[in-house]
């Protein structure tokens, strides 16, 4: 998957004095229907979360709360995005090596994913992962 296919999403916004109200709806606002929603808290300073890649399941990732860096590798290079504000969602598919660190504190990460969980669509070994990337050229 090109870095190209990895972009930020801008959601509706509407802004009202009261506080502002933005809204996703699946296969309309991201590019995939939503099977599964997960989200990531309490996450400690200094921890990393992801460290995995997919090799089916598109995703989109959010910062609901705070903020936190997202670092994204095609086996080839590397991408870094700083993701701060809840109406935009950064969209990563399959074979695209993730990991999220540096959350603020009180920092919430919102996952959509296009499929359900399933342990046998994880690369969780970075020279794995390389190695399948490899093969695919």
């Amino acid at each position: 998957m090109p870095f190209e296919d990895c972009r930020l999403l801008r959601f509706p916004r509407i802004e009202d004095r009261r506080g502002n109200l933005s809204f996703i709806e699946g296969g309309k606002h991201i590019p995939f229907d939503i099977k599964r929603v997960y989200y990531l808290y309490d996450v400690p300073g200094g921890a990393e979360r992801g460290g995995h890649a997919h090799k089916q399941l598109w995703q989109v990732i959010i910062a609901m709360s705070g903020s936190f860096d997202v670092m994204l590798d095609d086996g080839f290079g590397q991408q870094k995005f700083h993701l701060n504000r809840s109406y935009s969602g950064l969209v990563v598919g399959p074979m695209m090596w993730r990991e999220i660190d540096n959350f603020s504190s009180g920092s919430v990460c919102l996952v959509l994913a296009s499929r359900h969980y399933d342990e046998d669509d994880y690369y969780r070994d970075y020279n794995e992962f390389c190695k399948a990337v490899s093969s695919n050229d």
